[in-house]
């Protein structure tokens, strides 16, 4: 199977069951921006391979299973109203974003101060990736009656408070150096 196809040589896309439209409808912008978002959680992944810490397997492991399930999120994006999703977000997905931030975050020192995206490259990479959700989740939310499933919306918010602790946490396992914001300036 070739990687190109041409069909979109003219600034077209194909839904799910293979509607055109336009690379520039919210549509494509809400699924393709759950795409940069889980390309950017891959390379905070990729920052863990040479780490050791307790937990290590188990943030990867969360991670991974974050790609999986954002994945199939763009899929229900991608996907026109009325028409039958192959894969649903369930509730149980935003709950086990909560028992992992509640998890992680009985760890962390509690904030008193906005911090920056600093630390571990991996730190990093996922503070990068919830501002990524929260582009797609803004994207989401304006496509408003074209979204079958509130849950998505749901998800993402969840997704980027996952995404902050689980930086947060991944400093603290790495020794990464929370960067305060300056209020001197």
């Amino acid at each position: 199977m070739r990687i190109y196809t041409r069909s979109g040589d003219k600034g077209t896309t194909s839904l799910i069951y293979g509607e055109r439209v336009k690379k520039s409808d919210i549509r494509v912008d809400a699924y393709g921006t759950c795409d940069e978002a889980n390309s950017m959680i891959g390379i905070a992944r990729s920052h863990l391979a040479n780490e050791t810490f307790e937990t290590k397997d188990q943030v990867v492991e969360a991670l991974h299973q974050v790609q999986t399930i954002l994945f199939h999120v763009g899929a229900e994006l991608a996907t026109p109203k009325g028409k039958d999703v192959m894969w649903k977000l369930k509730k149980e997905h935003v709950e086990d974003l909560e028992k992992s931030i509640d998890q992680w975050d009985k760890s962390l020192e509690p904030l008193n101060n906005f911090i920056l995206p600093s630390g571990h490259p991996s730190a990093a990479s996922l503070h990068s990736a919830r501002t990524i959700v929260r582009r797609a989740e803004r994207t989401a939310v304006a496509l408003d009656d074209e979204l079958e499933n509130e849950l998505v919306v749901s998800y993402l918010n969840r997704l980027s408070d996952f995404l902050f602790v689980a930086a947060r946490y991944v400093n603290l396992k790495t020794g990464g150096e929370e960067l305060p914001l300056k209020t001197d300036v």
